[in-house]
């Protein structure tokens, strides 16, 4: 292939009117109008932060049954990766995330304890949450083992 400063006279003759040919075509559009001023306040929209609305909170989730675990697991890791102290006010619930707060309240005694999620489970039963052995202890469930509560998130 010959380079562009090579080429016959006839190509570049050639070239040029196609080149005029085309430009021809669109020289009416060389004149735009200006483009229009912006009615009102305008925004910068490399400093414009859109509004994040914030997810709905929850604050309540329905009651079910809890039990606990304590001395079998004590010391293995946790599905967060950390190593489970049944002397800690931890709990496991198979969707909350990790390190949610959630109060635990057994309706039969009026009892509460504010628990973090660090496990995922349970896996028995209707159960809704495990709690640690220190949690069951405060909540009146050591004796049956299980219970009925109530979980609230908190903030």
């Amino acid at each position: 292939m010959l380079p562009a400063t090579a080429a016959h006279p006839e190509e570049r003759a050639s070239d040029t009117l196609e080149t005029a040919s085309f430009d021809s075509q669109f020289a009416g559009f060389a004149a735009l109008p200006p483009a229009p001023e912006p009615a009102g306040k305008a925004v910068d929209l490399g400093t414009f932060d859109p509004p994040v609305e914030p997810e709905p909170a929850i604050t309540a989730i329905t009651g079910g049954n809890a039990s606990y675990y304590g001395r079998k697991f004590h010391g293995r890791r946790t599905a967060s990766g950390e190593a489970f102290d049944m002397r800690a006010m931890t709990a496991a619930h198979r969707t909350l995330p990790f390190g949610t707060l959630v109060q635990v309240t057994n309706p039969r005694n009026g009892k509460s304890v504010t628990v973090r999620i660090n496990d995922r489970g349970p896996f028995h039963g209707n159960r809704v949450i495990d709690v640690s052995r220190a949690a069951a202890e405060q909540l009146g469930l050591i004796q049956r083992g299980h219970g009925p509560v109530e979980l609230a998130l908190l903030d």
